[in-house]
């Protein structure tokens, strides 16, 4: 069969429909069938898209309900956006949806989004990977729920990396998120956030720490459209990047030779011996 139907997986974001990317509300604006999940975009980001648009609600649709339009707009060469909330890379249920898009031989295309994640982080205006505290972010949710997850993938082995992670999907669970957080070995005084349906008009973003998350989620009455951010750089400070440090070059700039001789300095100090402050970042790199 020959298409020119086309579905786009558009990343909605994580509520607020000014958070979509520029990308994302043209592809909206052109779709002739826009699907979207009243359960989990906001309705505003509907105010892109053409007057004449067919607009679907698939929150009470399984995939088998979606997939009479994909086959329609295969057949008739229409243009489909389907809305995702947050972004389409995690947990998106999308790649189940781009197996059956090109079994009709449609293209595809993806539009990524802000992640709720990073959307948090910023409303409580903290850096997830700060210099010499934490240098990864861990995605993950608790396991033994509805979906299951891989061997090896638990919630306290991540934790023992001591480093911020962020747990979606989880929020029903939080005794049992807490526990798996302190086995892991995360001190119980170590920062924590909750946040709930953030950048929409009803948000809630709590402080807490891992030692009270629990009783956190449960005096607020949370159990889903929750998010967890955990880990020392929630609260860390006075530490320094290399990027913006006078001693650090990179292609566009020259190192300062005393400051240079410093971060060299320190390098050694921690590493008990000389080294080098750093390789030349590339252009465009941000830590």
């Amino acid at each position: 069969m020959t298409s020119h139907g086309k579905v786009w997986f558009v990343g909605a974001g994580p509520g607020a429909a000014d958070l979509l990317t520029l990308r994302a509300a043209r592809v909206i604006a052109e779709a002739d069938i826009v699907i979207w999940a009243a359960s989990l975009v906001h309705a505003d980001v509907l105010a892109h898209a053409r007057p004449d648009a067919e607009i679907v609600d698939s929150s009470q649709l399984p995939i088998e309900g979606v997939l009479p339009l994909y086959t329609r707009a295969a057949e008739q060469g229409l243009t489909v956006a389907r809305i995702h909330s947050g972004d389409p890379a995690l947990w998106g249920a999308v790649q189940e949806q781009l197996d059956l898009c090109r079994a009709l031989d449609l293209a595809v295309e993806i539009v990524p989004g802000v992640s709720s994640f990073t959307a948090v982080a910023a409303i409580v205006g903290r850096e997830l990977t700060v210099p010499e505290v934490a240098q990864s972010v861990i995605l993950t949710r608790l396991e033994g729920g509805k979906t299951p997850m891989p061997p090896g993938e638990r919630v306290r082995d991540f934790a023992r990396h001591g480093t911020t992670m962020a747990l979606f999907l989880s929020a029903a669970r939080s005794g049992q998120v807490q526990a798996e957080l302190l086995a892991g070995g995360y001190p119980a005084d170590t920062p924590a956030v909750v946040a709930y349906q953030a950048t929409w008009p009803d948000e809630l973003v709590v402080r807490c720490t891992v030692g009270t998350l629990e009783a956190t989620v449960k005096q607020h009455r949370l159990w889903k459209h929750t998010l967890f951010l955990v880990g020392p750089a929630l609260a860390a400070e006075g530490t320094r990047s290399h990027l913006y440090h006078p001693g650090h070059f990179h292609t566009f700039r020259r190192a300062e030779p005393a400051a240079r001789a410093e971060l060299r300095r320190r390098a050694g100090a921690r590493t008990g011996g000389a080294q080098d402050g750093g390789e030349p970042a590339t252009p465009g790199a941000t830590s």
